[in-house]
């Protein structure tokens, strides 16, 4: 299949796609600039959001003197979590409401970033009910009525990219899921990317965000093409993961690249910090292009990978509760995703191998094949689990994960092809296990 071949109109279908330039400054120190921003942005007091242990690093106080120093009025919140939950961003949402700010700032991952998202959400649109903005089938999947507070989105990991997207996620305890809220009018009024920001991160975190970044990027190239959506009834509504398009793959394909010359690099030589500057490049351009092809069947599964854990902890990552990361949640499943999916667009997949650095030349295997084998070695260099077996479940497990993870359609129906329940059981069948 040529790749122009790909986006080839099918009836009903859509046959434009939309996409936002996202301001972004990059590089390092840039952090040190977020007052200039803001006062740009027309903040004059400010909520800054992050969490207990990024809130005791250097990050936040250069952020907090640098609004200062600008005149801005900064009162920190603290207490955002990892894995954000229902409860955690209502607590969040009140101290926004309560608080009279025209502006936010969030220093953190993505959970930071995410909890920040939704209490300037819901703090200036307030809803009737929490679940109105939360996706469908869980919540009402309702539209934001009309443009939020500015916000500075600075992340001090590189996986999620959520300075570059209007999706927030979290786990909804009372149907123990992971659900979200997307919309563009989410998506942070700039962010600021500076690499310096990585240089506390534990070598596992920079294994699981790698391994994140990758699936953002390969999910979002093999996406089904953005002519082959229904076209929407409004235009100016089309859903934020529209499919596959020309935008995404050049920054998708990119940011594959860069993860292969890169991750096993920075995990070996945690000193090397050029390697982690090309790879929290690679987080943004992934999130560029996630932001507007969407994500796909393995962030569907990872959903139920993380909401169903029982004992699983993971170093580097806070010890008070179980928590499989979100990286582990994604990567133990994509091998088995690539090799079910791979004939519905192999040359999608054969062009993520190649930019992943696999030898495609003289190999007979199928496309998603080679991509599955050449991410399973990665995984086992830089030390990822071994599939759903080495972060708490079994055979036994896999008819839970399905009944979770199929209510994930925003993802899931996103994929090249439909799948069918079935198929979804299978494709965690072969996630339990890969070496």
């Amino acid at each position: 299949m040529a790749v122009s071949d790909y986006f080839s109109p099918r009836d009903g279908g859509d046959t434009a796609f939309t996409f936002e330039a996202t301001k972004e400054t990059f590089g390092a120190g840039a952090l040190a600039e977020i007052g200039s921003h803001a006062r740009f942005l027309g903040m004059g007091r400010v909520a800054l959001y992050t969490d207990p242990r990024v809130a005791k690093l250097p990050a936040v106080e250069i952020a907090t003197r640098s609004l200062r120093d600008k005149g801005i009025n900064v009162t920190l919140y603290d207490r955002c979590v990892v894995e954000p939950t229902g409860a955690s961003f209502k607590a969040a949402i009140r101290f926004a409401e309560e608080g009279d700010f025209d502006g936010f700032v969030s220093v953190g991952g993505g959970s930071v970033m995410d909890t920040c998202k939704a209490a300037n959400l819901y703090a200036t649109h307030p809803p009737a009910d929490f679940l109105d903005y939360v996706n469908a089938p869980i919540g009402k999947g309702r539209h934001v009525p009309g443009p939020l507070r500015p916000h500075i989105a600075c992340p001090t990991t590189f996986g999620t990219a959520s300075e570059c997207t209007g999706i927030a996620i979290f786990d909804f305890e009372e149907m123990n899921a992971k659900t979200g809220i997307a919309s563009p009018r989410l998506k942070p009024s700039m962010g600021i990317v500076d690499p310096e920001a990585l240089a506390t991160l534990p070598v596992t975190v920079v294994a699981a965000n790698g391994m994140d970044v990758f699936s953002h990027a390969v999910e979002s190239l093999t996406a089904r093409p953005h002519t082959h959506r229904p076209a929407p009834e409004d235009p100016a509504l089309r859903p934020l993961s529209q499919g596959a398009n020309p935008y995404s793959d050049i920054n998708c394909i990119e940011a594959i690249r860069l993860i292969g010359e890169n991750l096993e690099r920075a995990v070996a030589d945690p000193a090397d910090s050029e390697a982690r500057e090309r790879l929290m490049f690679a987080g943004m351009l992934a999130g560029i292009g996630f932001g507007t092809a969407g994500c796909t069947i393995p962030h569907g599964m990872s959903y139920a990978v993380a909401g169903l854990v029982r004992d699983y902890h993971a170093e580097g990552w806070p010890p008070d509760h179980p928590l499989v990361p979100h990286g582990y949640a994604v990567i133990v499943n994509s091998p088995s995703v690539f090799r079910h999916m791979g004939p519905a667009c192999p040359e999608r997949h054969l062009r993520a191998a190649r930019a992943l650095g696999a030898q495609t030349e003289g190999v007979n295997k199928a496309p998603g094949d080679i991509l599955a084998d050449k991410v399973i070695a990665m995984m086992r260099t830089i030390g990822i689990p071994n599939g759903l077996t080495d972060v708490g479940y079994t055979a036994a497990d896999v008819p839970a994960l399905t009944e979770k993870a199929w209510p994930q359609k925003r993802v899931i129906d996103n994929a090249a092809r439909p799948i069918t329940r079935d198929e979804l059981a299978h494709m965690f069948e072969g996630a339990l296990r890969y070496w």
